[in-house]
């Protein structure tokens, strides 16, 4: 495996609560994970002209991959960078008040060997009427206790996910046949499908807005272990 150049500056990646995503990381039943990145095109090239992405044999500054695009002719026209890197450790984010029990734990055993300190040691005593009590958009990386391990990275069209990639995003299978497939909704049910593809296309359409899946944009597809 590649491995990403040393940093002091940890990332943060959000999984969408809603639909229970974070929990399926941290169940490891969600390996997978798919994102759309601006692309960035060469003068007078658009989207639609696009034939395929190919990796290219260098990396930029920070160990992130760079993606080439070309047209049916073979020519050059545009240029996709990951955002994450081979081997790249990033936080899980959670709002503070999710991660607290794991905090109190961890601060009481004494037993991290990173001499791990709740948040309140950290932002002061009002932790709990901080943006990130309640909003994970705004808690800071280095205090979140989970983190994931990229492990592969490739680009490809958002429908082109087969079935197997579609359980390795999360989704929920039943055992029972007629076998299902599904995800949960916000007020605990879960809505089932018969085949992955069809629940995975209705995941990612509450996750990324309506009309993500029939637009079929190009994504980055990271795959990522749990190591916290």
């Amino acid at each position: 495996m590649e491995q990403v150049k040393p940093t002091s500056i940890m990332k943060k990646i959000m999984f969408n609560d809603r639909y229970g995503l974070t929990e399926a990381v941290l169940e490891r039943r969600k390996t997978m994970t798919r994102r759309v990145k601006r692309i960035d095109f060469c003068p007078d090239s658009r989207e639609e002209q696009i034939e395929k992405f190919c990796k290219c044999s260098a990396t930029d500054a920070k160990g992130r991959q760079v993606w080439l695009g070309f047209d049916n002719k073979g020519n050059r026209i545009a240029q996709l960078i990951s955002h994450y890197a081979i081997g790249e450790e990033v936080a899980v984010a959670q709002k503070y008040k999710d991660c607290w029990d794991i905090y109190q734990q961890r601060w009481e055993a004494k037993n991290d060997p990173s001499d791990w300190h709740t948040p309140d040691a950290i932002l002061g005593d009002e932790v709990d009427i901080t943006k990130g009590w309640t909003n994970k958009m705004f808690v800071r990386a280095d205090l979140m206790s989970h983190r994931i391990r990229i492990t592969g990275i490739r680009v490809e069209r958002m429908q082109d996910i087969s079935d197997e990639d579609c359980l390795k995003e999360g989704l929920i299978a039943g055992e029972q046949e007629p076998r299902m497939f599904g995800f949960h909704l916000p007020k605990g049910t879960i809505l089932s499908f018969l085949t992955p593809r069809a629940a995975f296309a209705a995941l990612i359409d509450k996750v990324s807005g309506r009309g993500t899946w029939e637009r079929n944009p190009w994504v980055f597809v990271y795959e990522f272990e749990l190591v916290k």
